[in-house]
C-alpha cells in the first residue's frame, strides 16, 4: 500500500550546533520542507542576529540540492527586551520565541526565572502576533516528574493566556490527558505538538529489560492512558495539534552516561513513525492533516506545494548514526519500522 501526501513539516527540531549539525540535519532534510529551530545551543541563540547566523551555518550544512527551510527562534530570557521582540517580529527568517523555565531541560539554564519579569515582551509578542512556543513543566522540586506538565498548566499557562488573550501560543510536545483536555478548551489562539516517541511510547519503555536512557526524554514519558489521549488527539484531526518531533540527538556517550542527557533522536523515521501511529489507529486519511496541514495553518504560512509518498514496507533501523566525531542511538535502533519513505 502507498500513501501520497503534501510535504510534511516538522514544528519543533534539535540541530545542535558544530561538527554533529550535518550529520543529523541530513534526515530532516530527507523528509520534511520546513522545521522550527530550537535555540538552545550554548550560548542560547538570544537575538535576531545570532538567528540569523545559525540559520546561515544550518543551510551549509545541508547536502548538496537539498530543500529545506529552516524557521528559526529566539530564546526567551529575563533579560529579552521589547526592542528585541520588535526586531524578531518584523524580521521574516524568525518565525517564533521559545520559553524554557530556567532548569526544565537541557540548556534551559538561561531559561525564564519568573514570568512577571517577561510580561512586557510578551505582551509586545501579543502585540505583533509573534507565537511563544512553551516547554511546559514546572521546575519546583516539590512536584513530581511526571506532573510537572499539569501543574504548569495550573500554574502558568492558562494564567498566562487568560492575562494576555492576543498571545498566540504553541503547548510544544504534550505529553497528558490534561494538556489535551486544556488544548481542546483553550482559545483559537492556541495550539499543540506532538511527538512520535510520546505516541509511541509510556513509561515503561525506559525500564523494559533494563534502564534504557535512550528512552529518557524531557518531558518523560508518562502512563499509558496519556499516551492513549495523545494518540487520540493526534489522529483526531482536530486542527490544533500538529507534528513536532523534538528530535535531539545527543551521543552514545552523553547519554549512556551517570547523568545522562535528555533527549530522543527520531528525525531518522520520525514520518515513518507517525504513519505507523496513524495506520494503528485506523486514521491513515487523517495523517496528512497532522503533518502537513495543521501546523503551517496555525503558523499562518502557506502549505507546501510538493508531495512525499509513504509505503507499507518494513525495514530495520540501524543501531547507529555518525554524530560528528561520535555516534548517537535513534529510536528504535535495530528495530523494525513498518512504513517507509519512497525515495525519488
Amino acid at each position: 500500500m502507498q500513501l501520497t501526501i503534501t510535504r510534511p513539516d516538522d514544528w519543533h527540531l534539535h540541530l545542535r550546533d558544530g561538527r554533529g549539525m550535518a550529520d543529523v540535519v541530513v534526515h530532516s532534510a530527507r523528509s520534511f520542507a520546513r522545521a522550527i529551530i530550537m535555540p538552545n545551543l550554548q550560548p542560547p541563540v538570544t537575538t535576531v542576529s545570532e538567528a540569523a547566523a545559525y540559520r546561515e551555518r544550518i543551510l551549509a550544512a545541508l547536502p548538496p540540492g537539498a530543500d529545506f527551510e529552516p524557521l528559526m527562534t529566539l530564546y526567551l530570557t529575563d533579560l529579552t527586551t521589547q526592542e528585541e521582540i520588535g526586531r524578531a517580529a518584523a524580521d521574516s527568517g524568525v518565525a517564533a520565541v521559545k520559553l524554557f523555565p530556567a532548569g526544565a531541560t537541557t540548556n534551559s539554564e538561561a531559561g525564564v526565572t519568573n514570568l512577571e519579569l517577561v510580561l512586557p515582551a510578551l505582551a509586545e509578542m501579543s502585540e505583533h502576533e509573534l507565537p511563544l512556543l512553551v516547554h511546559g513543566e514546572v521546575v519546583d522540586p516539590e512536584v513530581d516528574v511526571f506532573d510537572r506538565e499539569k501543574v504548569f498548566i495550573e500554574r502558568v499557562l492558562d494564567p498566562l493566556v487568560e492575562r494576555l488573550p492576543g498571545l498566540r501560543v504553541v503547548f510544544e510536545h504534550i505529553t497528558t490527558r490534561e494538556a489535551v483536555a486544556w488544548v481542546l478548551d483553550a482559545p483559537p489562539t492556541v495550539g499543540a505538538t506532538i511527538t512520535p516517541h510520546h505516541l509511541l511510547l509510556d513509561r515503561n519503555a525506559i525500564f523494559a529489560g533494563g534502564l534504557n536512557p535512550h528512552h529518557y526524554c524531557l518531558p518523560v514519558l508518562k502512563r499509558g492512558r496519556h499516551r492513549e489521549a495523545l494518540v487520540w488527539a493526534a489522529t483526531s484531526g482536530n486542527p490544533r495539534f500538529f507534528l513536532g518531533t523534538d528530535s535531539a540527538p545527543h551521543s552514545r556517550t552523553a547519554k549512556e552516561a551517570g547523568h545522562g542527557c535528555a533527549g530522543i533522536f527520531s528525525a531518522h523515521a520520525a514520518l515513518e513513525l507517525c504513519a505507523e501511529v496513524f495506520d494503528g489507529a485506523g486514521a491513515l486519511d487523517r495523517l496528512e492533516g497532522f503533518v502537513s496541514h495543521h501546523g503551517a495553518d496555525f503558523y499562518r504560512l502557506p502549505r507546501n506545494s510538493g508531495n512525499v509518498t509513504l509505503e507499507r514496507h518494513e525495514w530495520e533501523v540501524p543501531a547507529a548514526y555518525p554524530f560528528g566525531d561520535q555516534e548517537l542511538v535513534p529510536l528504535r535502533a535495530g528495530e523494525k519500522v513498518g512504513w517507509r519513505l519512497v525515495e525519488e
